[in-house]
C-alpha cells in the first residue's frame, strides 16, 4: 500500500482551502496531485523510506495534522495503486483508513459493482449489466473478446486489466491553479433533474465570465455532483477547442450530466471546473460562420463590458434551488 487517496471533508464553500491541504501533503511527499474539489492522491514509496514507516501510519499522521493545523477531517483510501486507492476510498470513514493490500486487489475488486471503477461510465456499465457482467469479478472472469466486441478493443482490454487488479495508473503532480470552479449548492436534496441543469447553466455561465475576465480560456471541464449520502461522482471532458464562451461551457456541462445517467438522484450540490487554463491570446478560434454564434459572442462582449462597470453579478435566483459558491 504505497498510494493514497484522501478526501478532506471540507465544508461547503471552502474549496479554497484545498491549495494549502496539498501542501500539508507535500511535506511527507512531492508526489501529490490534487483531485479538486476537496481530493488528492499522494504517492508515498519515497516518504515510506525515508520516515520509516508504513503508509498506514503515515495516514494517520496526515490526518491528524489536517486536524490540528487546518481544522479539517478526511476519509483516506489506501492501496497499491491510484485505482485501488480511489475505490477504497468509497468505503473509508473518517477515523479509519480504508487499505487494500496488493494480495487483496482482485478479492476486494470481485465484488465491488462495474459503475465504482474509476473510468467507467452509465453507458459502458448499462451495456455491460445488460450482458450480466455488474460485477468486476464477473468482469474479470469473462473473456477478453467478448468485452472487446461489447466496449471496443481498445476499452475492452483496459477493463479487463483493471478488473483483474492491474493498475497502470500513477500519481502525476500538478496544482489547483491553473483552473476556476463554480459550485452550486441546493438549500435541500434536490431530485428535479431541470434545478440541476439550471444551476449548471448559471455555474457555466459564471465560469465563462470569469474566464474572459482574466483572458483565459480552458481546455476542460469537470462536473462533481455531491449526493445527500456525502459520496459524490466526478467526470471529465476535454473540449473540442479551447474556450471561455459561456454556450461551449454550457453545452458540455450539460453533456457531462447527461452522460450520469442520473435517476432520481438526491443532489446536494453540483460543481463545474474549468481546467487547463490558458492565455486566450494563444487559443486558436474555429471559424464557424454561424452568425447566431457571432451574435453570441458580442452580446457577451458588452454583458462583460457592462458587468465589469457594474461590479460583481447578482447571486443565483432562488427559484433555482441553488445559491452561487466559488
Amino acid at each position: 500500500m504505497t498510494i493514497l487517496c484522501v478526501r478532506f471533508q471540507l465544508p461547503p464553500m471552502y474549496e479554497a482551502a484545498l491549495p494549502g491541504l496539498l501542501g500539508l501533503l507535500e511535506e511527507f511527499t512531492p508526489v501529490v496531485q490534487a483531485l479538486p474539489p476537496d481530493g488528492a492522491l499522494a504517492d508515498l514509496r519515497g516518504a515510506e523510506r525515508y520516515f520509516g514507516r508504513t503508509a498506514l501510519e503515515l495516514a494517520s499522521v496526515i490526518r491528524v495534522r489536517a486536524l490540528a493545523l487546518h481544522g479539517v477531517d478526511c476519509v483516506i483510501g489506501a492501496g497499491p495503486g491510484p485505482m485501488t486507492a480511489r475505490m477504497a476510498l468509497r468505503e473509508a470513514r473518517p477515523g479509519r483508513t480504508r487499505a487494500v493490500d496488493g494480495d487483496e486487489v482482485r478479492e476486494f475488486l470481485a465484488g465491488q459493482p462495474v459503475v465504482a471503477l474509476p473510468g467507467v461510465g452509465a453507458k459502458t456499465a448499462r451495456t455491460l449489466c445488460e450482458y450480466g457482467l455488474d460485477t468486476l469479478g464477473r468482469v474479470a472472469a469473462a473473456p477478453l473478446s467478448t468485452l472487446q466486441r461489447l466496449v471496443g478493443a481498445r476499452a475492452g482490454r483496459e477493463l479487463h486489466e483493471k478488473a483483474n487488479g492491474v493498475d497502470r495508473g500513477r500519481v502525476v503532480p500538478n496544482g489547483v491553479s491553473r483552473s476556476l470552479a463554480a459550485e452550486r449548492p441546493f438549500t435541500r436534496d434536490e431530485l428535479d433533474p431541470g434545478r440541476h441543469r439550471r444551476a449548471l447553466l448559471s455555474a457555466a455561465e459564471e465560469l465563462g465570465a470569469r474566464l474572459r475576465a482574466l483572458d483565459k480560456v480552458c481546455r476542460g471541464l469537470t462536473l462533481t455532483v455531491r449526493y445527500a449520502d456525502r459520496s459524490a461522482t466526478t467526470r471529465t471532458r476535454t473540449l473540442p477547442e479551447p474556450t471561455a464562451h459561456s454556450p461551449a461551457l454550457t453545452r458540455a456541462a450539460y453533456g457531462l450530466y447527461e452522460a450520469l445517467g442520473l435517476q432520481r438522484a438526491r443532489v446536494r450540490a453540483v460543481v463545474l471546473r474549468a481546467e487547463g487554463l490558458d492565455p486566450a491570446e494563444q487559443a486558436a478560434h474555429q471559424l464557424t460562420f454561424d452568425p447566431v454564434d457571432e451574435k453570441v459572442r458580442r452580446i457577451e462582449e458588452v454583458a462583460d463590458r457592462v458587468g465589469g462597470n457594474l461590479g460583481p453579478p447578482p447571486g443565483l435566483p432562488g427559484d433555482l434551488g441553488a445559491e452561487p459558491r466559488v
